[in-house]
């Protein structure tokens, strides 16, 4: 049974603050097992793209930095770039938009690296696992660091359900190359909700979607399947043909993260903020309203346990009123599918623990 450390957010009872607690809580979760002397430490993080506002603080950021220090670690602050249009489509667009978003030597006290190049293409080919993918691409400077902390905003996904650490490892350490293996799904307009808007057409990232008529057409022959459409989709118009589609998206999530995962499956530590659990990734330039009150920040060294008790405690957290859950959703039930109902979320933890990336067994362990 693998151990989940917990912190609340509760500060009164000992005068402690958020930031200091995120610095106790990787270090009781065994950031001295993680990080030796003299290491290369990425910290993976996502920078948030441009006009959303959810994504994880610097300023906690800058707590598991020190945390690196402290153990003689040389960290740096990393993420990779995106396979759609955007403010992070390539090293110079994503560096600014993280400067913008705080992420800069200032607060965070070490170096901000784009981990797979200017435009995607520092790669580094690694044995694939599992039914699906023989060899997987990673983002070159991740396999090159020594140590991994990978800092997870969870939230919902509209393909994956949820997106937590097994997702960030998945896509989050993929160049474009590994994203556009992880995705390939092939989305399909229905044009008696299209209202011709244009917003799929404006982010399409290959120019796959025209207007037709009055309403949203896509190619599906030039269709890279990045998603990008349905989650800008203001009518909901758009979405996969096939369910069975976003099943095996979860599954080639899972297979991504475990091989992306096994070069340094001793030297990586997980921390997920389940803080503004929003509808949508944070890839999306906007943050729409949490869909349940702020649980807490857990860490764990399985990202499979990690991402399970981080679902349990929005399962069991009430609905808050006014978001995007039209439905009721008491205690207890799925939030993620109550949103988005064709998802299969559970899937891709389901599957990584098949193929050996963890355990969803823990044990919930507070932080003193």
């Amino acid at each position: 049974m693998a151990e989940v450390y917990f912190a609340d957010l509760r500060a009164r009872r000992r005068q402690d603050s958020l930031a200091a607690k995120v610095r106790r809580l990787v270090e009781r979760a065994g950031i001295s097992q993680v990080v030796a002397e003299k290491d290369l430490v990425a910290v993976k993080v996502h920078f948030g793209e441009r006009g959303g506002d959810a994504y994880v603080s610097p300023v906690f950021v800058r707590q598991v930095v020190d945390a690196v220090k402290a153990q003689g670690g040389k960290p740096f602050v990393t993420d990779t770039n995106t396979l759609y249009s955007g403010s992070r489509a390539n090293s110079v667009d994503h560096l600014t938009t993280a400067v913008e978003h705080g992420f800069d030597f200032a607060v965070l006290g070490c170096p901000v690296i784009i981990a797979d190049g200017l435009r995607s293409g520092s790669v580094v080919d690694l044995p694939g696992v599992g039914k699906i993918f023989s060899k997987v691409h990673a983002a070159a400077d991740l396999v090159a660091s020594d140590a991994l902390v990978v800092l997870s905003h969870f939230k919902g996904h509209e393909m994956a359900g949820f997106g937590g650490a097994v997702k960030n490892l998945a896509m989050g350490c993929a160049p474009a190359a590994g994203k556009r293996d992880q995705h390939a799904l092939r989305a399909t307009v229905h044009r008696e909700k299209c209202v011709g808007c244009g917003e799929c057409v404006e982010v399409c990232p290959v120019h796959a979607i025209n207007l037709a008529e009055g309403r949203a057409l896509i190619d599906r022959g030039v269709c890279i399947g990045c998603g990008e459409c349905m989650t800008v989709c203001p009518q909901r118009a758009i979405d996969t043909s096939n369910p069975e589609d976003l099943r095996d998206f979860a599954e080639r999530l899972a297979e991504y993260a475990t091989a992306l995962a096994a070069p340094r499956r001793e030297k990586t530590l997980f921390v997920n903020f389940v803080l503004r659990v929003t509808p949508d990734c944070d890839c999306v330039p906007w943050s729409d309203a949490a869909l349940v009150p702020d649980q807490g920040i857990l860490a764990s060294r399985d990202p499979v346990a990690l991402d399970q008790a981080c679902f349990d405690l929005v399962r069991q957290a009430p609905a808050l009123p006014g978001t995007l859950l039209e439905c009721a959703c008491p205690p207890g039930e799925d939030k993620f599918s109550a949103l988005w109902p064709q998802t299969c979320g559970l899937r891709q933890l389901e599957y990584a623990e098949e193929l050996g990336l963890g355990s969803r067994a823990y044990a919930l362990i507070p932080l003193d």
